[in-house]
């Protein structure tokens, strides 16, 4: 049920694995059972904290509060044996719990103290096996996922590939990934019809209908060192979603007074192409440029253009300011509270879908001691991040994230 800008909080829950250097193990003697044993390489964690407030609230027609908080865990245990071909196979567990209050949420129901949807947990494993030859770094792997939330579960599946030319210069990268959503139809208090229940199983035991949402998604990716001082990664992610895409708790308000719940199309075509550059002019600092180029069949398209530049202040201690900027134009089925035409097919007062533009805006700050993080030997990394989130809307959040690597 909740409205978070995934964007944002994809930056945060992937900084590890922006810094992440898995270590090699080195193979004894392919016939030595030891060095096929199963071993810890690292444990990551990731504990992030989000809250936004602003007054364009969907569930509400485009109008009201969208005060929201969310508290997001995130734990990761990789693990690596190498087979008697010396092929190593590395196996990633990941868990994620999220704890969410959302004020906008509960005026699907206002006349209720508090409804079930005011908050809520979300719960999400995964596990990848991947195997990769050190050697020529080519790799295959393959990930399942599960995640269950109030109003909705999804199980998902999907492959990895990488394969590495011979002098390891250029690097190519595929994804396909598929999420079998499951979502339970809930819709405005006024606007359901006879009989038709909350949605709420603590609370209220009519049926409601269940739909599905299905999402389908690829990533071909192509990265080159083009000199000791320059990297590039060029990024292309088509991806199809099919199924209820509209949220029936969210309401649309037309010129004749008249008042419906969210209708979207059932298919939603997507792509982001990207460009990604790095730079190494010394030692003490490195530039981070990133563009990307948005567009979909309900006619939105996007511009977002990012800088990061991490300034090493001494051999172990490094802090990195970043900005990002974004440009949108709504899509043509957005229109704001009360100025729907009665005869459109589609509609949403959903901000998200809105012509707007943002700016983000933060710093990170890591430590990397040899000998541990405060002395600990296994606390290898320890990285805290803040930023600060601007729309053109109204709508202002921030975030704060703490992150540590044992190895």
């Amino acid at each position: 049920m909740r409205k978070i800008y995934l964007g944002v909080l994809a930056l945060y829950l992937g900084i590890l694995s922006s810094h992440a250097q898995i270590g090699k193990t080195v193979v004894k003697d392919t016939s030595n059972y030891e060095s096929r044993r199963l071993k810890i390489d690292e444990i990551n964690f990731v504990s992030a904290y989000y809250h936004q407030d602003g007054n364009n609230s969907a569930v509400t027609g485009g109008i009201g509060t969208e005060k929201l908080t969310d508290f997001a865990n995130t734990f990761d245990l990789q693990l690596s044996k190498y087979s008697a071909s010396g092929k190593k196979h590395t196996f990633l567990f990941e868990l994620g719990i999220d704890h969410y209050t959302s004020a906008s949420s509960d005026k699907i129901d206002p006349n209720t103290i508090s409804s079930a949807s005011m908050s809520d947990n979300r719960i999400y494993p995964s596990l990848n096996w991947t195997v990769s030859n050190e050697k020529t770094g080519n790799a295959f792997g393959i990930t399942g996922s599960y995640s269950h939330e109030f109003d909705y579960q999804s199980v998902g599946g999907g492959v990895n590939l990488t394969r590495v030319s011979k002098n390891k210069n250029t690097q190519f990268d595929f994804k396909a990934q598929v999420f079998l959503d499951k979502w339970k139809v809930i819709l405005p208090v006024e606007l359901r019809p006879p009989g038709y229940g909350s949605g709420s199983d603590r609370e209220d035991h009519s049926p409601v209908d269940h739909k599905p949402r299905n999402s389908y998604s690829t990533s071909f990716s192509i990265s080159q060192v083009i000199d000791t001082k320059l990297q590039a990664l060029f990024i292309v992610e088509p991806s199809w979603q099919h199924g209820l895409l509209a949220t029936k708790y969210q309401r649309d308000y037309f010129t004749d007074g008249s008042e419906r719940v969210e209708n979207l199309p059932g298919d939603r075509y997507k792509l982001p192409v990207a460009v990604r550059f790095n730079y190494f002019p010394g030692d003490h600092f490195i530039i981070r440029t990133f563009y990307r180029y948005y567009l979909d069949n309900w006619g939105i398209r996007a511009h977002t253009a990012e800088i990061e530049v991490p300034v090493k202040l001494t051999a172990f201690v490094s802090v990195s300011p970043f900005y990002r900027y974004n440009n949108q134009t709504g899509t043509r089925y957005f229109a704001p509270y009360g100025q729907h035409n009665p005869a459109d097919n589609y509609y949403t007062s959903d901000y998200d879908l809105s012509t707007l533009h943002s700016n983000f805006i933060g710093a990170n700050l890591r430590l990397a001691p040899p000998k541990g993080v405060f002395g600990w030997q296994h606390l290898n990394t320890l990285e805290l991040r803040y930023g600060h989130y601007m729309r053109s809307t109204g709508l202002n959040s921030n975030i704060i994230t703490l992150a540590m690597k044992f190895k």
